[in-house]
């Protein structure tokens, strides 16, 4: 199994890449604020859609077995 930092440690090591390569760029790249808002509205919208969607999934799920 992947150790549960790889993620990160991958991340690190673009972000040091790029900030090597252009020091006008700023701090953090546009895209990974764009990521990093993504999963935090995605996260958000779960949490509270999560259950519901479930529900709709199993009920469509039932409708359709025998």
């Amino acid at each position: 199994m992947d150790h549960p930092l790889l993620p990160l440690a991958l991340f690190l090591r673009v972000q040091h890449r790029l900030a090597d390569r252009d020091p006008q760029r700023g701090d953090v790249p546009g895209w990974v604020l764009i990521t990093l808002m993504t999963a935090g509205i995605v996260t958000v919208l779960w949490t509270f859609a999560g259950p519901r969607l479930l529900e709709i999934l199993q009920d469509a799920l039932d409708s359709v077995a025998p």
